[in-house]
């Protein structure tokens, strides 16, 4: 078949790699290169020279096996990294590490501090309970983390300063529609990820020399002659003989099939005739922009150097609507160097611009109830008039969904799978 993939992040790349040798695949990117959230920056300076990531950034060994198994296959190295979270107000009167009790005590006055050790002790609780709801059927109680939360009785403390911060910062969620978040789907996420708990936790890597290196080895795979650039998709219209493909400035080009490797919002948009059942099932989950800032501005980090984390967490003292955190790159990516190099989500009107190496934006998918219920309803529009779906949206929002959501697309079109 001659399959328009549109869509050249990590599901699309992927579904044309899988589909590349057994079809005629062509893949289509809006933007003026490949890799969607994978996006590695070169930082070069008359000290040294440093890939930093600015988008995906680790993946581990126990919740990303598709995606291990296509570096593997591409051949692409990884390293250890170290995970840690923190949280910090701008004031340094609040901040801690998570990861020992050097850093979780970073503030030494909180030894004595009443609230901060009952935030402890509900974390601890939590760890414990939370398991519990999985065993519930959902028929008999689904609560939002608000209703479970406050049905267990869990201190402010924690649930503003510790556990709310955390799932905002790995959602990259604004923290107020945490409340509506399905629990469920919170506690499923964290004990899969080993965060219910202090042992047997996976083991996070980066990719050596950023997580573009799996990108260039993929395109190199596919050729140049697969792939165009700078080729926004304006509609896609099916019938009963195959698809059309216009893109904007561009002639309609016909094409068997077409894999919609996008943001759900996003492929809705180019349907030109959608059907009520992607409508409603690709309408379900909405999206959240993020504004990131990559640069060395040590400000950003905690006031004290034992509070620093890989991830660290901002407390305002007004609500943005998003969240606000900042990754330390050197711990997570292993980088020797004369600076500290950061990603910053949401707060780049604190970083002294002469410290700013670049800003860019990522949209997010928002996890509601409705949106789950979506996601389990993805056989319903898939390889059906012609249109397969992939992307993260699919599953956690994570790179494993999307490489998971494109194994599962191209499966029922004759692709191959990954070994």
């Amino acid at each position: 078949m001659k399959i328009a993939i549109i869509g050249a992040g990590v599901s699309g790349l992927v579904a044309a790699h899988l589909l590349h040798g057994s079809h005629d695949v062509t893949l289509i990117e809006a933007n003026d290169h490949a890799g969607g959230h994978t996006n590695t920056v070169r930082v070069e300076s008359d000290t040294g020279a440093w890939n930093v990531d600015t988008g995906f950034i680790v993946h581990n060994d126990r919740n990303y096996p598709r995606f291990q198994a296509l570096l593997a296959e591409l051949g692409v190295a990884t390293q250890p990294a170290e995970m840690s979270f923190g949280v910090s107000d701008a004031v340094g009167d609040f901040e801690y590490n998570g990861s020992s009790p050097n850093g979780l005590y970073a503030k030494r006055s909180h030894l004595l501090t009443p609230s901060f050790q009952r935030m402890i002790a509900d974390m601890v609780r939590f760890n414990r309970e939370a398991r519990e709801l999985l065993e519930t059927s959902p028929q008999t109680w689904d609560p939002s983390l608000r209703e479970y939360l406050a049905a267990r009785g869990y201190s402010d403390g924690f649930v503003e300063r510790l556990l709310v911060p955390q799932a905002s910062a790995v959602w990259s969620a604004d923290p107020e529609q945490m409340w509506s978040f399905p629990a469920r789907f919170l506690v499923e996420f964290f004990d899969n990820h080993g965060m219910l708990g202090f042992r047997d936790r996976p083991q996070w890597r980066t990719v050596v020399g950023g997580s573009a290196r799996y990108v260039e080895v993929l395109l190199d795979r596919l050729g140049d002659e697969r792939l165009r650039l700078s080729t926004p998709v304006e509609s896609v219209a099916r019938d009963d003989d195959g698809v059309t493909v216009t893109a904007r400035g561009g002639e309609p080009e016909r094409y068997d099939h077409v894999v919609l490797a996008v943001h759900s919002d996003q492929a809705l948009r180019m349907l030109a005739d959608p059907s009520e059942r992607e409508a409603e099932l690709l309408g379900a989950i909405p999206y959240q922009r993020n504004d990131v800032v990559l640069h060395t501005d040590r400000g950003l980090l905690p006031r004290r150097r034992r509070a620093w984390a890989s991830w660290n967490y901002h407390l305002g003292e007004r609500t943005t609507g998003r969240p606000t955190v900042t990754y330390h790159m050197n711990r997570l990516q292993q980088l020797d160097a004369d600076r500290e190099f950061c990603v910053t989500l949401n707060r780049g009107g604190d970083v002294r611009r002469e410290h700013v190496i670049e800003e860019i934006a990522w949209d997010h998918p928002v996890f509601t109830a409705a949106g789950r219920v979506a996601q389990e309803r993805w056989d319903e529009i898939d390889n059906v008039r012609r249109t397969s779906y992939c992307g993260a949206y699919w599953g956690w929002g994570f790179h494993e969904d999307g490489v998971a959501s494109a194994v599962r697309a191209v499966a029922k079109l004759g692709g191959r799978s990954l070994s």
